[in-house]
């Protein structure tokens, strides 16, 4: 599985770079806190699967990268997707690292 650290994410994003982030959390989580990207809950995952970008690279996060590891297993077992990345740490890391602003929950 490829994975992205928030430190590449954060600059890909400061580039402009086009690239997909996709939060996989449930919405309460999402009021929390987020970063720029979209929100496919997990369990709705496979069957939002054509709203996942197949041309550019794909950054899937959760909170700490354990529930986004899952997702992309099944994505790429599923699906055959190969441009998918694990956003190393998730959220935390993210509001930890990069944007301590975020509410760490």
């Amino acid at each position: 599985m490829k994975s992205i650290s928030v430190q590449d994410l954060k600059a890909k994003l400061d580039a402009g770079d086009d690239i997909q982030v996709i939060d996989v959390r449930e919405a309460h989580e999402v009021q929390i806190c987020s970063i720029k990207g979209y929100h496919i809950p997990m369990g709705e995952i496979l069957e939002r699967a054509g709203e996942i970008k197949k041309e550019i690279p794909v950054v899937i996060h959760c909170r700490s990268g354990a529930r986004s590891a899952a997702v992309i297993t099944a994505l790429e077992n599923n699906l055959s997707l190969t441009n998918l990345h694990n956003l190393t740490g998730g959220i935390l890391a993210w509001a930890t690292e990069i944007d301590t602003s975020l509410e760490a929950y």
